[in-house]
């Protein structure tokens, strides 16, 4: 599967952004997804997943409460509304897709990635 992430650009703290990845290539909803994202010398870290039902979702707890992961499957895209953005969300964000089972947060267990798109926020 291929997928495509849009949405990034550059906004205050406190704004928001939606990010959007558009999957092909595969059967979108056979496939848990997530969004995970690195800022500059840092590791890539998990940001938000939800499962192929969309019935579970899941968050990191930096981003809980401000952002929303969501997925369309008719549509097969997966998104992630971000809300009362801060500078240390600034990274490029990935969308990954993971045919295992169980919803996981651990990019190892994601099979297929985006390029990324980069979210810079300023104060």
């Amino acid at each position: 599967v291929q997928l495509q992430a849009s949405g990034g650009g550059l906004v205050q703290a406190g704004g928001s952004l939606r990010l959007s990845c558009a999957a092909s290539g595969g059967t979108f909803s056979t496939y848990n997804m997530g969004w995970f994202r690195q800022a500059p010398g840092k590791e890539r870290e998990f940001v938000a997943g939800i499962s192929r039902t969309g019935g579970s979702t899941v968050y990191a707890d930096s981003v809980k409460g401000r952002f929303t992961i969501s997925s369309d499957n008719a549509k097969s895209t997966v998104y992630l509304q971000m809300n009362s953005l801060k500078p240390e969300d600034t990274a490029v964000y990935y969308c990954a897709a993971s045919v295992q089972s169980i919803l996981s947060i651990s990019r190892r267990e994601f099979t297929y990635w985006g390029q990324g798109t980069q979210v810079t926020v300023s104060s």
